[in-house]
């Protein structure tokens, strides 16, 4: 089966594949899962492909370019290395406190379901290295904030915060310091509405 042609198909492609789990991890929470988009390859590659045009249309000069994708723990590191080389970027992870070694630079943050610690080593990023920070969801916003906080405290300069979803009602966008893209949009605000 061969790929999507637009960015209108991925979307479409993107919804019909994403499935939602009730409850989970914890009562009230409709959880997206991203997963079964990896079971299809032209679903992935879709995927990467909308998101390289959005970011190669919006710094297409080679000074505007990112030096760097940084992906979130855990869902952000499915997708993040594979769009870092497809826009001949580095990829730096960002990881719940204790999965990283060496000197680290950490942020709290509170998210839909509780509170967290996110870490990134201390050289990861170079003081003014473009960067462009991806996860699969955006909720409240703080998780991405919390990202976007080490980058700052590195020197680097954030282009862009990129999400496959947003749920809109959570105003999570509201939180981060530079423009965010979503390929989709939406959530009811409460179960079974």
């Amino acid at each position: 089966m061969s790929g999507p042609t637009s960015v209108e198909d991925t979307k479409a492609l993107l919804k019909a594949t994403l499935r939602q789990f009730e409850d989970f991890p914890a009562k009230g929470i409709l959880f997206e899962d991203i997963l079964p988009i990896f079971k299809k390859p032209h679903v992935f590659q879709g995927l990467i492909d909308a998101i390289k045009h959005q970011v190669e249309t919006n710094f297409s000069t080679p000074e505007s370019k990112p030096d760097v994708v940084v992906g979130l723990d855990a869902r952000g590191f499915l997708f993040g290395p594979t769009l870092a080389l497809q826009l001949g970027a580095a990829f730096v992870p960002v990881r719940k406190k204790g999965k990283v070694p060496g000197p680290t630079v950490e942020a709290e943050f509170v998210k839909e379901y509780g509170k967290d610690v996110f870490v990134m080593q201390a050289d990861a990023i170079e003081p003014g290295q473009k960067v462009i920070i991806v996860d699969d969801i955006i909720a409240t916003g703080g998780s991405a904030k919390a990202a976007g906080q080490l980058v700052n405290m590195l020197g680097g300069k954030i282009l862009e915060y990129v999400f496959i979803l947003e749920l809109d009602f959570l105003h999570g966008r509201d939180q981060l310091d530079a423009p965010v893209y979503t390929l989709l949009s939406g959530q009811p605000e409460k179960l079974g509405s």
